[in-house]
C-alpha cells in the first residue's frame, strides 16, 4: 500500500474557513501546517461560503511555507462536498473527522483519487489525518494504522471523545485513549498528533509547552493549537534540543569507535550504551535533519 511521506508537523493551527481576518495572518503564525476548518468552527448556515473561499484561502495560508491541510465534516454527504472543494494542487491532507475503520476511508480515498486524475494531481499525494472520535473506534486502531489507504497522522479528537464517553476533557480522562492511537500509529509508522491532555484551554502557553513536552516524551510528534499565540510552544517542544542533538552525536561518535575496536557495547558520561540507545540517537538526528530541512524550504 503506498501512502505520502510522513510530515514533519510540530505545529498544526486551526483557522476556521468562513473568517478572513484568521485566514488572512495565518501564514504569519510560524505553523509547520495550518489546517482550515470546514467542520466545528464553521455553522451549517455558513460552510458553503467556506467551501467556496478554498481556493483562494489555501493560497493565502501557504505563503509563509507551511503546509496546507483542510479538516472534512461527517456525514458522508457533507464530507463529499468538502473534499470536491479541497482536494486541489497544494493540499497536503484532509482530517478525517469521526473516523471509524479502514471501510470508512477506503471510501473516502476513492472519492479523493478520482477528483486527483481529473485535477492534474500524483495519484495518492493527499494525505489522511486520522481523527478517532468515538470509543467504537478504539478496536479498529491497529487496522487503520496498518492497512488504512493515505494515513499519515493519527490523532484523538479529545472534546469529541470525552463527549462521546460521558467524561470530562482533561489531561486525567484523555491520557489513556491518547495513548492507545499513539501505540497504534507508532507500530506502523504513522505520525501521532496531539498533546497529553485537552487542547480548548490556551490561556497557559507555559504549561501548554509542558504538556507537549511530555507528549513528545511518549513518542507524539507534533500537536494542534486553535490559538496562534501557541505555535512557538508546540515549535520548541518538539523540536529536538541542542543538549539532545549533541547527546546523540557523541552517541554515534562513540559507537563508531567501538565498532571500530570489535567492541558492541561501551560506556558514555557513566551509562552502559547499547543497541537501543544508539537506535534512538539516530532517529533523533533524523528528526533533527528533517526539521531543518523543513525549515530551510520555508
Amino acid at each position: 500500500m503506498s501512502r505520502p511521506p510522513p510530515p514533519v508537523w510540530r505545529s498544526i493551527l486551526y483557522v476556521p474557513g468562513n473568517v478572513p481576518k484568521f485566514i488572512d495572518k495565518a501564514h504569519e503564525r510560524g505553523a509547520d501546517c495550518i489546517l482550515v476548518d470546514l467542520e466545528d468552527s464553521v455553522t451549517a448556515a455558513e460552510k458553503p461560503t467556506a467551501r467556496a473561499m478554498l481556493p483562494e484561502t489555501m493560497k493565502k495560508v501557504v505563503r509563509g511555507g507551511a503546509d496546507v491541510a483542510v479538516r472534512i465534516n461527517r456525514p458522508m454527504r457533507l464530507a463529499i462536498l468538502d473534499i470536491e472543494a479541497a482536494v486541489r494542487p497544494g493540499l497536503s491532507a484532509l482530517f478525517i473527522t469521526k473516523t471509524e475503520g479502514v471501510q470508512h476511508l477506503r471510501l473516502l480515498d476513492e472519492a479523493v483519487s478520482e477528483l486527483e486524475r481529473e485535477r492534474g494531481m500524483p495519484v495518492g499525494s493527499v494525505g489522511f489525518g486520522v481523527m478517532i472520535e468515538h470509543p467504537r473506534a478504539l478496536a479498529g486502531l491497529d487496522d487503520i494504522a496498518e492497512r488504512a489507504p493515505r494515513v499519515i497522522a493519527m490523532m484523538l479528537g479529545g472534546e469529541d471523545f470525552a463527549l462521546e464517553t460521558g467524561s470530562i476533557p482533561s489531561d486525567e480522562s484523555l491520557e489513556l485513549p491518547k495513548r492507545l492511537v499513539a501505540f497504534a500509529a507508532q507500530a506502523h509508522g504513522v505520525a501521532m498528533i496531539g498533546i497529553l491532555g485537552t487542547v480548548a484551554d490556551y490561556s497557559d502557553p507555559a504549561a501548554y509547552k509542558r504538556s507537549a513536552e511530555r507528549a513528545r516524551r511518549f513518542g507524539f510528534s507534533g500537536g494542534t493549537c486553535v490559538h496562534p499565540g501557541l505555535v512557538q510552544a508546540l515549535n520548541e517542544a518538539f523540536t529536538p534540543s541542542a543538549e539532545d542533538v549533541a547527546y546523540a552525536r557523541k552517541l554515534i561518535a562513540a559507537d563508531e569507535k567501538a565498532a571500530a575496536e570489535g567492541r558492541g557495547s561501551f560506556t558514555v558520561d557513566g551509562k552502559m550504551i547499547d543497541i537501543p540507545a544508539i537506535d534512538r540517537a539516530r532517529r533523533l538526528l533524523a528528526r533533527h535533519d528533517a526539521i531543518e530541512c523543513r525549515l530551510r524550504r520555508s
